[in-house]
């Protein structure tokens, strides 16, 4: 039996909606203020959100309603 990995997106929606949910940012915010926020590891992140098509001006809930981050 594999154990489903979840994808490291999964872990970036997570940490964004606990965000939302502290009222620290916005769906509507841009998903550039979310790099004040992820400090050392903006660079990281910020890669994988241009592989996936993601715009820095995108809103935050754009990153939020992917359900499926396949790579195919």
């Amino acid at each position: 039996m594999t154990k489903q990995v979840a994808h490291p997106m999964m872990k970036l929606q997570r940490k964004v909606s606990s965000l939302i949910d502290s009222n620290i940012i916005k769906p509507d915010d841009s998903i550039s203020k979310i790099a004040l926020l992820l400090g050392s590891d903006w660079a990281y992140w910020k890669n994988e959100l241009l592989e996936f098509d993601f715009s820095l001006k995108d809103p935050i809930k754009e990153l939020l309603i992917v359900e499926d981050w396949d790579e195919d």
